[in-house]
């Protein structure tokens, strides 16, 4: 028996029809993508295993190139440029770890790859692995990928991230010690200092970098930039509110920016300063986690995460004030400007210095 329905007025029916087709196009446009990903890649290992490494092969390789190039235009139209050739053959060296997942028979009979898939992600395209082959760290280009797919990052903000150092940043913001902890932790393990990073880069707000900027007009600018600044912040932080009032026996209190992060499952009360940090700054952070998680906190939350973000701060003071085996509060600098290429060079060859020996111990133990 056919189920009674309610007479739909034309202008929704048009609505839910255009809503079904959209659909439909962005699953066949995502479909199309990651097939195409995948064909680039593979064409990139059939150049490097018909063009072996070895001085002797090199002229045979150009010249290889060229014609493959002029023969696949000839056949297909435009996009099979010698460059673009080059560049699918960087892509399959730079991801060639997803060899792993090859189908059975796939080297003896190449043109029987009908929904192979090399382990890339659906949602990401050329445009996105483009941006990513830029990446030489493998581990960083690792990350970079999965949050680019679990968080929906578009090219744009995904090459934002890459160049502002999103996933050196995060590493920098862990001593070595809480870095060995890190590499040694469960797989899937979060911790509150897993998603602080040191510096905290804030170029989008077009501000300058002035002793005269006040803390009210940095809040503003971030406020009205708040998409960009979550993206800044990372994977799971939700804005709940602006200068929340918090009352003590008459006296008021407004911590800055209140959060909440949902894969920690807890508050995090962000306040902003100016100059460099004090130990005033310190303890009054101390008075908003301990509110929080005495008046505001619920019974499924985990214990709350305060995030000072000033021009400069003392390690030894936050250590001495709260004590070597907190976890709880953590101060990182912000900049207004990305620093320049020969910044991110020399602070690049340190700090990887410094991931390479720790996770060097790691393994050899």
């Amino acid at each position: 028996m056919k189920k009674d329905r309610r007479q739909l007025d034309p202008s929704e029916l048009f609505g839910r029809v255009v809503s079904i087709l959209e659909t439909a196009r962005i699953n066949v446009i995502r479909t199309v993508n990651s097939e195409m990903v995948t064909a680039y890649w593979l064409i990139g290992r059939e150049i490097v295993e018909e063009i072996q490494e070895g001085e002797e092969r090199a002229e045979y390789g150009r010249s290889s190139i060229k014609v493959l190039s002029a023969k696949l235009n000839e056949r297909f139209g435009k996009g099979f440029s010698v460059q673009n050739l080059e560049l699918f053959r960087r892509f399959y060296l730079a991801f060639q770890d997803r060899e792993s997942t090859e189908l059975v028979g796939l080297n003896e009979n190449p043109t029987q790859c009908v929904g192979y898939s090399a382990g890339f992600m659906p949602s990401l395209g050329w445009s996105h692995y483009r941006a990513l082959m830029r990446v030489d760290h493998p581990a960083a280009r690792a990350y970079y990928e999965r949050e680019a797919a679990s968080n929906g990052w578009s090219v744009r903000q995904l090459e934002r991230q890459i160049h502002s150092l999103f996933f050196d940043r995060l590493l920098k913001s862990k001593e070595q010690e809480k870095m060995q902890a890190c590499l040694e932790a469960e797989p899937g393990a979060l911790r509150p200092i897993d998603i602080i990073k040191d510096p905290y880069v804030l170029e989008f707000l077009d501000l300058p970098e002035s002793h005269e900027l006040s803390e009210t007009a940095l809040e503003n600018a971030l406020i009205s930039t708040l998409q960009q600044f979550l993206l800044e912040l990372g994977q799971g932080f939700a804005f709940v509110a602006r200068q929340m009032r918090i009352t003590l026996d008459g006296d008021h209190f407004y911590p800055d920016l209140t959060f909440y992060h949902i894969r920690l499952k807890c508050y995090v009360v962000v306040d902003l300063k100016t100059e460099k940090l004090t130990h005033g700054d310190v303890g009054q952070m101390q008075l908003y986690v301990n509110y929080f998680d005495r008046e505001i906190r619920g019974e499924d939350d985990n214990p709350t995460v305060g995030l000072l973000l000033c021009t400069e701060k003392n390690d030894a003071v936050v250590r001495y004030i709260l004590g070597e085996e907190n976890e709880q509060i953590f101060a990182a600098k912000y900049q207004l400007a990305l620093p320049t290429k020969e910044q991110l060079e020399a602070e690049l060859r340190k700090e990887r210095l410094l991931i390479e020996e720790c996770v060097s111990n790691y393994i050899t133990r």
